[in-house]
């Protein structure tokens, strides 16, 4: 797909098959794994707009108005070796005419960070944009004091593009935003990238990747 004038399809609410998470279409059925998973794991909310709940009711409430969203679809991420749920990620700000997305609202709890689980659910959802979709601007977008997603941003292989000052007010406080991109042109190397840190081969017996994946875009490139 190369005509600028067509329009991207809009993404479908339909399960991804990756070799360490499931990604599923987000239900309250997820909301006893979610709740668990968010137990003694406040500071994983704080620079989104809802979070943490008092009480499985208020997340399953929450959990429900993401799930309906038709304009953001969300999916829930099933870690494939303990078949729990342990986070959330969806596809935002949907530009069809300009070919642009956003992969973000990421919910991954600490059980799932900083794993092959999290980053496989992302990039599932990176492929799903640039390949099957064939948008031509990936976005990732967070607050300029989330040190960790600016840090993850940089590890997919996403450009920084600036700072929006004051753009947004979370849970009452005033947020820079910074913008991170990649370009339909500089998706091969991305996926390559992450398809090649995630092999199997590259985990060792205790489940610690053996190279990282910055390495793998700088051979990449």
């Amino acid at each position: 797909m190369d005509d600028l004038t067509l329009p991207r399809p809009l993404p479908e609410k339909r399960v991804f098959l990756g070799s360490y998470v499931r990604l599923e279409p987000l239900h309250t059925d997820h909301t006893a794994d979610l709740w668990e998973a968010a137990q003694s794991a406040d500071a994983s909310f704080t620079y989104l707009r809802y979070g943490p709940f008092p009480s499985i009711d208020a997340m399953r409430a929450t959990v429900d108005e993401l799930s309906r969203r038709a304009y953001q679809p969300f999916w829930a991420v099933r870690d494939e070796a303990s078949g729990r749920v342990g986070g959330w990620l969806s596809l935002c700000d949907i530009s069809p005419t300009d070919g642009a997305i956003e992969v973000g609202s990421i919910w991954i709890s600490p059980v799932l960070q900083r794993t092959r689980q999290s980053t496989e659910a992302i990039f599932l959802l990176m492929q799903y944009a640039m390949d099957d979709l064939a948008y031509r601007r990936l976005v990732w977008r967070c607050c300029s004091k989330n040190i960790a997603s600016m840090r993850a941003a940089r590890r997919y292989g996403f450009i920084p593009e600036g700072i929006w000052r004051r753009a947004i007010v979370v849970k009452g406080q005033p947020m820079d935003i910074a913008w991170y991109s990649i370009l339909e042109d500089e998706w091969d190397l991305r996926r390559e990238a992450i398809k090649a840190w995630l092999k199997f081969d590259n985990f060792g017996p205790d489940g610690a990747a053996l190279r990282a994946l910055s390495t793998n875009e700088e051979r990449a490139a």
